[in-house]
């Protein structure tokens, strides 16, 4: 919470909104009209390498899945099924990873603490709003700045370095079918690898895979770690995650134990805010409201997005 110097309150006359104050409203107002055609991405290294260690673990899984188990089985429809259901629980958590980290979080306009949009905002009189000092703009209410980001961030849970971005206002649902499909592949991967080892076993590691039986032990027992960490990650981000919205209240909310100033939507109401409307099967479809863009590197001053 941004300490009492940033208080706007007599805004026509505050020093922190005078002319001065290294921002130009003319770039600002381009800028939102172009808002719908950028992609965002973080350039965070650390981010990056854990986002790309993210699908090579899923990649890794897929090959052990369909080349070690899957296709040297004699059972046509077991590895037809059972290579269908996991392929698509790859696809779409695959998917969700790149829907939470190539949106926009719900990230404030960057140095819009200005007279002309403070006198736009038509305040009442007393009326007490919060401008960050490293963004130098307007707080919204439950916003908070993120210094990887370096913005702030609308409904900001945390910084997920995994997905390289923010969880916030525009980002939880894919965030939240993240998890949740990469929690399901897990424990199917781990059901897959525990009848492969029986199957080893019965068969005495001679017919039970195209590789050898070092190779093929070595790549099961990675296989297993791999879904046991994974799930139980993933496993208590989604029951965080899914604890959250139906508390409306984000994870530094809770942390730094803010007293809510917003009227709270509980469990459904909540849920819906998220996912957008009642129950259905879009609740869990990743690619609802996507649209391809063309891609085009922008120098962009002072911030780390990716434009298009």
């Amino acid at each position: 919470m941004p300490s009492s110097g940033h208080r706007l309150r007599d805004v026509e006359h505050h020093p922190l909104l005078i002319e001065n104050d290294n921002y130009d409203s003319s770039s600002s107002s381009s800028s939102e009209a172009d808002a719908a055609d950028r992609v965002w991405f973080i350039h965070d290294g650390c981010g990056m390498i854990c986002a790309v260690m993210t699908w090579l673990l899923v990649v890794y899984a897929d090959f052990v899945v369909t080349f070690v188990m899957l296709l040297p089985s004699k059972d046509f429809w077991y590895s037809v099924i059972n290579g269908v259901i996991f392929n698509c629980l790859a696809v779409l958590a695959l998917s969700s990873h790149l829907r939470t980290m190539l949106t926009d979080p719900g990230a404030v306009p960057r140095g819009n603490a200005t007279k002309e949009y403070m006198e736009s905002l038509q305040l009442k009189p007393g009326e007490v709003i919060y401008k960050c000092p490293k963004c130098c703009c307007i707080k919204p209410e439950r916003a908070h700045h993120c210094s990887i980001c370096k913005r702030c961030i609308r409904k900001m849970d945390h910084h997920c370095p995994w997905v390289n971005n923010c969880v916030g206002e525009k980002n939880q649902r894919f965030f939240v079918l993240f998890t949740m499909y990469i929690a399901l592949s897990s424990v199917h991967a781990l059901i897959l690898c525990g009848l492969q080892f029986i199957s080893c076993v019965r068969g005495q590691w001679t017919e039970c895979s195209d590789f050898s039986p070092p190779i093929t032990v070595i790549l099961l027992i990675f296989l297993c770690l791999e879904g046991l960490l994974f799930f139980t990650f993933t496993a208590v981000m989604f029951g965080t995650q899914i604890h959250s919205i139906c508390n409306d209240e984000t994870e530094i909310e809770r942390l730094k134990s803010e007293e809510p100033t917003w009227e709270r939507r509980l469990r459904w109401e909540g849920m819906k805010s998220v996912f957008g409307g009642p129950p259905s099967l879009l609740w869990i479809n990743p690619f609802v409201g996507f649209r391809f863009r063309r891609l085009q590197m922008r120098p962009r001053k002072g911030g780390p997005e990716f434009s298009v």
